[in-house]
């Protein structure tokens, strides 16, 4: 795998399709302050019914760039199905932080939210969290590597994962991003499956180059050798983020509409099948 910081920029063009229509905002909220910074959480209420769950999204951007704002079009879809939906700001890879660090947001914003589950209406055993390429790596991390070591109140109930990035444990340009904080491996969801593994749903285009189809397999492969759930929804003829443009997967983005709209209802299936949501 390789990850380049300007590719996932170009992403922008597939997370935001609706934005422009959309005029629904979330009400911002600090969920984390560290290093100077305020860590902010976006968050969604759901719309009609509440179904008492909720889902907390990570953008992707290979660690080093992206906004909440890139998944506010999914978090509306969540939002919209009964769900509280959190669009998650984390620390971006620079000279002093690390996808190490970003991981620790991530385990601060789950415990963020349980904390608050009796105002928010919601129950601390049905949080979700979704994630795109980089972002499907910290929820994975945070459900497999686990949150204890920031002191937070464990990681996700279920992954909902689109290209995710789950197998860096070999991967180059995450052992950079790192800077010596521990080895790739340490942070790879796939090296660190255990039993009680949350329920899981990828979507997943069979020529992804940058986060490949292997490693979303090997996690599943992983999943299922402890007994747990693990659904792969594999696009033939695909890149990332579903892309047809197979030549240049890092700019240029060009989904598969089908592709895109049948990936959405298998996640949004799959949120029925655990008992997170109701059929619309």
């Amino acid at each position: 795998m390789k990850y380049r910081a300007a590719v996932f920029a170009a992403a922008i063009a597939v997370c935001l399709p609706a934005m422009a229509a959309d005029l629904e905002v979330p009400d911002i909220e600090i969920y984390r302050e560290i290093d100077g910074r305020k860590l902010e959480a976006h968050v969604f209420a759901p719309v009609g019914k509440p179904s008492g769950a909720a889902i907390l999204l990570f953008h992707g951007g290979g660690w080093s760039v992206g906004e909440p704002q890139w998944v506010y079009p999914a978090a509306r879809r969540f939002a919209e199905l009964g769900l509280t939906a959190v669009a998650v700001e984390y620390r971006l890879s620079n000279k002093s932080v690390t996808p190490a660090d970003a991981l620790s947001d991530t385990c601060a914003a789950f415990a963020w939210v349980r904390q608050r589950a009796d105002e928010l209406g919601l129950d601390v055993g049905r949080v979700a969290g979704y994630g795109v390429s980089a972002g499907g790596q910290l929820v994975a991390a945070a459900a497999t590597v686990g949150c204890e070591e920031v002191g937070a109140a464990g990681g996700p109930n279920a992954l909902l994962l689109w290209s995710p990035a789950v197998d860096v444990g070999r991967d180059r340009w995450f052992e950079r991003l790192l800077q010596g904080e521990g080895e790739a491996t340490d942070y790879s969801p796939a090296d660190h499956v255990q039993p009680g593994a949350p329920p899981t749903s990828i979507v997943q285009g069979d020529k992804d180059t940058l986060t490949p189809l292997s490693g979303a397999e090997k996690f599943c492969e992983e999943i299922a050798a402890v007994g747990g759930r693990c659904d792969l929804h594999v696009y033939d003829g695909l890149g990332h983020l579903l892309t047809r443009n197979l030549t240049n997967q890092e700019s240029d983005f060009d989904p598969d509409p089908d592709a895109k709209a049948d990936g959405i209802a298998q996640l949004e299936a799959f949120l029925v099948d655990i008992g997170y949501t109701t059929a619309r």
